[in-house]
């Protein structure tokens, strides 16, 4: 018992503090920057002519078959040799976590508005309204309670998804709880059981609520639709 009190010191928990401080700063500035750019080129690949879809398809496509841990590499690594640039790793990590925020919330975007029937953007033209209006004033509002719950659900996997950002060497929550190990684990052979047992807890309680609201959202979408 004492170990553990010992392991988990005021100087442990301040460290862990700042790593979820850390985690939580990368998420939402993705999720933020993800927001603004998926919904804009959702629109785009909804509507935009043959060029611009086929240009989001690419984007899409190349986010998704490549791993996002070999976009890190890409980013952190590969752009600093070739273009002489130092890249700190939290900002590696927000272009990788917003380039692939972006492409996601993008095809939720086109699919929310591709699914509304087309009687409703005809009727809007008959009534005079330009593209641009009909988009924002008559889809979109439609669009989003079929978008929301999707929304919420990518906003979980973005906050799980930057403990990547270890491996490029950011003081994250997982790296300050890998730190933390590699010290006392030579004393306290369990160290790592309580260190990852207390990273797990934290997670969790960031996640699930997140998790819990998406299924709810998307029950409450199904039966207002039925």
């Amino acid at each position: 018992m004492l170990e553990v009190l010992n392991l988990f010191n005021a100087d442990n928990l301040a460290r862990l503090s700042e790593g979820l401080a850390t985690t939580l700063s990368l998420a939402l500035i993705s999720i933020a920057l993800s927001i603004v750019g998926g919904v804009i080129l959702g629109v785009c690949m909804a509507f935009g002519g043959r060029v611009i879809r086929l240009l989001c398809r690419l984007y899409l496509e190349a986010v998704r078959i490549v791993p996002l841990l070999v976009w890190l590499f890409i980013v952190y690594f590969g752009f600093a040799s070739v273009l002489d640039l130092h890249i700190e790793a939290f900002m590696a990590g927000v272009v990788v976590f917003s380039l692939w925020g972006v492409a996601e919330m993008m095809d939720l975007t086109r699919g929310a508005l591709t699914s509304i029937a087309k009687h409703q953007s005809q009727s809007a033209t008959a009534l005079g309204l330009k593209p641009l209006q009909t988009t924002l004033y008559i889809l979109f509002p439609q669009a989003f309670l079929a978008l929301l719950p999707a929304s919420v659900n990518l906003f979980t996997r973005m906050i799980k998804t930057t403990a990547l950002i270890s491996l490029i060497g950011a003081i994250d929550l997982l790296k300050v709880g890998q730190q933390i190990i590699e010290v006392h684990l030579i004393n306290m052979p369990h160290a790592s059981f309580f260190v990852y047992g207390l990273i797990f807890i934290l997670y969790f309680a960031l996640c699930y609520p997140l998790s819990y609201l998406s299924q709810y959202l998307e029950k409450k979408y199904q039966h207002n639709r039925g």
